[in-house]
């Protein structure tokens, strides 16, 4: 009677902290949804570390197209800090894919489901935030992608659990050869339990490293089907897909705590934990799982990856909704015209507080000039932002923004290439050379930014080269925006290009800026203006003021 009240009282009090889990888990969801409600159209609270753009990139590399933004445009327009920005992703698989859509501009204006699902979320918070919480509970593994994992499990080459089954056979036969001739069955038994015993330690170091991919997978199943039991209309073809898929890896899910269980092996101390470890130690059947698990991933890798671009691409949505609730109304809907030119007012750079907007409208390509600080990189880099984030989350930060499909690429932030042994002239013209080479093969127009032409070489050369190469530009029908600090090329090139500039005013010791564009080329020569805002002596700066003037007037320099 003592032991079945003991037995009675150890079912109770596991039956109460597993009725306490649940309610704890319940809790904490519910905690989880009011904070997504509360902070709907607050900044992203996501901190980086250094490491992490080293993977949130692998879903774009595994699906890079020929129109996406490569590697010196993305440097050049900041767009992993452009990414942090937009970025309200929880999961892995969500980042990954936002990472991929401001890589890949669009070529075609299909807009209407990413509208239509971003409508319905931001109207709908109690279906927004279920998902954000399913999407939480996937997680997001700040050292590697589930890409590196896949590639990861090749290197395990096939798997065979034949080996495991013969060995489990011979332990039963063992077993029952013991009730015949106990002395062989016993001897049979010894063996078979220390082979199985050092194969199982050895196998079971090859396999922990790749548990924590099939776990990933399972949360992302698991949530996969948390999505598609809200069953809402609005992602009904997202619903259909997932369902399809998480069925085609059901028997990867069906039995698999017997290798996924938290506790193996894990000393925890619990008498039947450690049972149960004993039991996978004898018999292998977590390796035998482990073998059927690897080969149900690699038979549907096609599968996972489906599931991770649908869950992907719901979250990159919810991550839209809110980036626009954060912008408070200052964002556009772009609109594009294949036969029109660019033109967006009132446009104003995400990343900088308290922006000075500009507006711009043009059929051609726009020539810059201004002295340093006064607003022309800043200008090109918000132009180029204005198109990147219309053509990927169809999200424009200006009052309106017009413009054909573009393949968009820059030349701004160069350095010499140490490594490579090139001059930072030859960086240059490797840089723009890529941007001719792009002309000749796209079917898409291209937009291009171009911050100080050729400045690694002397004057001369530079006007002349440059003068060239951005007329090429013009004449293959390149929209192409450049900066520069030589006024000459307004003149060679006003038939080309609208001419605008940016201007400062060096006043009471002090020099200002309004950070607005004006029509026309700079008027204003504020370089040696500014040597005496630093302290230069006068002599220095009345002497380059007359040779400068004298240039103009003459055209010579004079010593």
């Amino acid at each position: 009677m003592e032991n079945l009240v003991f037995v009675l009282i150890v079912v109770a009090v596991i039956f109460v902290i597993f009725l306490a889990g649940i309610r704890n888990q319940k809790l904490e969801d519910e905690r989880y949804i009011r904070k997504a409600q509360k902070n709907y159209g607050e900044y992203p609270r996501i901190t980086y570390d250094n490491k992490y753009f080293t993977h949130v990139n692998k879903y774009y590399e595994k699906h890079k197209t020929d129109n996406h933004i490569d590697d010196i445009t993305w440097s050049d327009l900041d767009m992993d800090t452009v990414f942090a920005r937009v970025n309200y992703c929880e999961s892995a698989a969500g980042q990954e894919y936002l990472y991929h859509t401001l890589r890949t501009p669009s070529d075609n204006d299909e807009y209407e489901e990413l509208e239509s699902h971003v409508k319905f979320l931001d109207e709908n918070a109690d279906v927004r935030t279920k998902m954000q919480l399913a999407f939480h509970k996937i997680g997001n593994n700040s050292k590697y992608s589930i890409y590196d994992y896949l590639d990861f499990l090749d290197a395990l080459g096939k798997r065979s659990n034949a080996p495991h089954i013969i060995a489990l056979i011979i332990l039963v036969v063992a077993v029952i050869e013991m009730f015949f001739a106990f002395e062989v069955g016993f001897m049979m038994l010894l063996a078979i339990l220390v082979y199985n015993v050092i194969s199982y330690f050895k196998v079971k170091g090859e396999i922990d490293p790749y548990l924590s991919t099939f776990a990933y997978i399972m949360r992302l199943m698991k949530s996969a089907s948390s999505i598609s039991a809200l069953n809402v209309s609005e992602f009904q073809k997202e619903n259909d897909i997932l369902k399809s898929d998480v069925d085609k890896l059901k028997s990867f899910q069906k039995g698999s705590g017997v290798l996924m269980s938290q506790t193996r092996m894990g000393g925890s101390g619990n008498p039947l934990d450690v049972l149960y470890d004993y039991i996978r130690i004898i018999t292998h059947i977590d390796l035998i799982k482990f073998n059927q698990m690897y080969a149900e991933v690699a038979a549907n890798k096609d599968t996972i990856d489906e599931i991770v671009t649908v869950m992907g691409k719901v979250e990159m949505t919810i991550s839209v909704a809110c980036f626009r609730k954060s912008l408070m109304g200052r964002y556009s809907l772009p609109v594009f015209d294949e036969n029109s030119g660019i033109a967006a007012e009132d446009m104003y750079h995400l990343l900088i507080d308290n922006p000075v907007v500009n507006s711009v409208t043009t059929n051609r390509g726009i020539l810059l000039t201004g002295s340093n600080a006064s607003g022309k990189s800043t200008f090109l880099k918000t132009v180029a932002l204005c198109a990147v984030l219309s053509q990927t989350i169809h999200t424009s930060p200006a009052k309106s923004y017009k413009a054909p499909m573009f393949r968009i690429y820059s030349s701004m932030a160069l350095r010499d290439d140490l490594s490579g042994g090139d001059s930072y002239y030859i960086v240059e013209t490797k840089s723009l050379k890529r941007i001719l080479d792009a002309a000749d093969k796209s079917k898409t127009k291209i937009l291009c930014f171009v911050d100080e032409v050729l400045r690694g070489t002397n004057t001369i050369e530079r006007i002349a080269a440059s003068a060239q190469i951005l007329k090429y530009f013009a004449s293959i029908d390149v929209f192409c925006f450049a900066a520069t600090h030589d006024i000459e090329l307004t003149t060679l090139l006003d038939d080309y290009y609208d001419i605008y500039h940016f201007e400062g005013l060096v006043d009471n010791n002090d020099v200002h800026f309004d950070y607005k564009l004006h029509h026309g080329p700079a008027v204003n020569r504020n370089a040696i203006k500014l040597l005496g805002l630093l302290g230069y002596d006068k002599s220095i700066i009345d002497d380059a003021e007359n040779m400068a003037q004298n240039f103009e007037k003459n055209g010579i320099w004079t010593k």
